[in-house]
């Protein structure tokens, strides 16, 4: 029984892990690296920052999606919203 426990646990971890992988992909294959690192500030804020400064308000991931499509305060991406969606995500949960 205990056995199947882990292995359920360690499964979704996997799952966990290879999504933010993805979702760390697309940001990098949509240019979001060129100016946002990880934990350090390069054009724009670090990843952390960005993390940081939206935890915890509510819309937070909509409104980041809807300022980088529209191209305001942030130049405009030619990734979908889908994709958008999935790398603000990635972003916040760091």
């Amino acid at each position: 029984m205990k056995s199947i426990f882990v292995a359920t646990v360690l499964a979704a971890g996997l799952v966990v892990a290879g999504s933010a992988i993805a979702s760390e992909d697309l940001a990098h294959k949509n240019g979001c690296t060129r100016c946002h690192a990880a934990a350090d500030t390069k054009i724009g804020p670090s990843v952390k920052d960005i993390a940081t400064k939206y935890k915890g308000k509510a819309g937070a991931e909509a409104a980041l999606v809807a300022k980088v499509k529209a191209g305001k305060e942030h130049p405009s991406s030619k990734a979908s919203e889908d994709d958008l969606k999935k790398i603000v995500a990635w972003m916040l949960s760091k």
